[in-house]
């Protein structure tokens, strides 16, 4: 079985995950497959220092062409007390062992067993990806199906004859009936999400408005704005807010089944995509797709003119090209949102997603 990292978010959302859950868990859910190879790097180092900046993607990333190999290949020190936990100043030496590579942390001999203290500074422990950029995408609605927008409560209209609203305006809203949840985000419909495939609509983007609080249940109901980026207006939904945590269960892997879509958007108002975009796939949960899920990019190749014998035809389609990795960390019943991890060339919507 082909495993990832994972992750935990702790009760605050401090926006770390933690090495020590993450390989914990991989322990529980067994060992690699003998009969997988790990594939090293060629100009792969002999030993790495740990800097602040660091995830343990792009550690792995300095050994293994596919980073969510490293648990694979990861050999604890059990002579450290928590031998899972990677921190700054920490140095990864790779070691051979009957013929198989292994990685460690160095600074102790891995075989003997001795008393040992490590001091460390007050430091996080290196996180599996930078959270920064995916932590704003975890608290707001992100789509919404068409299905689903003609049964959500909606602003009807503002007090004090207001025409628009912002911070501090009250909102008639219909209809809450119940008292909880209590916080609300208002967003309205944007673009279409649609199947490149089939051309059919699998949900709309849901662009923020504000956040807002139940004043009081109802047909209208009262609800007071909080917080905006744009102005409220009539015709605006509101969905509950979202509280997402990603604990011990946020595993990233591979897909068990082979798995195929597209990039069919790219969020932050962004026209290129690169590592570290955040993008919309067109796969959802109802497809197979689960948080964690980590997916290779492909383009088709480049159209090439024959010049040489154009009797064989004019045109021809080079084979397709890597461009690179993403990771799902965000799912809805048809649309996915994903993490671009790694780019070896610039990513497009439209491209194809495939399971490695």
């Amino acid at each position: 079985m082909k495993t990832l990292f994972c992750g935990h978010f702790g009760a605050t959302f401090p926006g770390w995950f933690y090495v020590g859950v993450m390989l914990a868990i991989f322990k529980l859910l067994g060992h690699a497959d003998p009969a997988h190879a790990v594939e090293w790097k060629e100009d792969r180092p002999e030993t790495y220092q740990v800097v602040d900046k660091d995830t343990l993607w792009s550690i792995a990333g300095q050994f293994l062409k596919n980073p969510w190999e490293w648990p694979e290949v990861w050999r604890e020190n059990s002579q450290i007390q928590n031998p899972n936990l990677i921190y700054p100043g920490d140095l990864i030496v790779l070691e051979s062992r009957v013929a198989q590579p292994y990685l460690r942390l160095g600074g102790v001999e891995s075989d003997r067993l001795s008393p040992r203290i490590r001091v460390t500074a007050l430091a996080e422990p290196v996180p599996v990806i930078p959270l920064k950029a995916i932590s704003p995408f975890l608290t707001r609605p992100r789509v919404i199906e068409a299905d689903d927008i003609d049964r959500l409560p909606y602003v009807v209209g503002l007090a004090e004859e207001h025409v628009i609203g912002g911070p501090g305006d009250r909102l008639f809203v219909r209809s809450i009936q119940t008292p909880i949840p209590v916080d609300y985000s208002l967003f309205r419909p944007g673009v279409e999400y649609r199947d490149p495939e089939t051309d059919a609509i699998l949900g709309h983007e849901a662009v923020f408005i504000a956040e807002g609080t139940l004043e009081q249940t109802g047909d209208p109901a009262s609800v007071m704005v909080t917080r905006a980026e744009k102005e409220v207006r009539p015709g605006d939904r509101l969905m509950p807010a979202r509280r997402v945590e990603l604990g011990a269960g946020y595993v990233p892997h591979v897909p068990h089944i082979q798995i195929q879509g597209h990039i069919i958007g790219v969020m932050g108002g962004v026209s290129q995509i690169g590592q570290f975009s955040v993008v919309a796939i067109d796969r959802g949960s109802m497809n197979g797709i689960e948080v964690g899920h980590v997916f290779e990019i492909w383009q088709k190749g480049p159209e090439i003119r024959d010049l040489i014998r154009p009797s064989f035809g004019n045109q021809v389609l080079g084979p397709e090209q890597k461009a690179g990795e993403l990771m799902v960390f965000l799912t809805h019943r048809r649309v996915s949102f994903a993490l671009v991890m790694n780019a070896e060339r610039f990513i497009h919507v439209l491209d194809v997603i495939r399971s490695p």
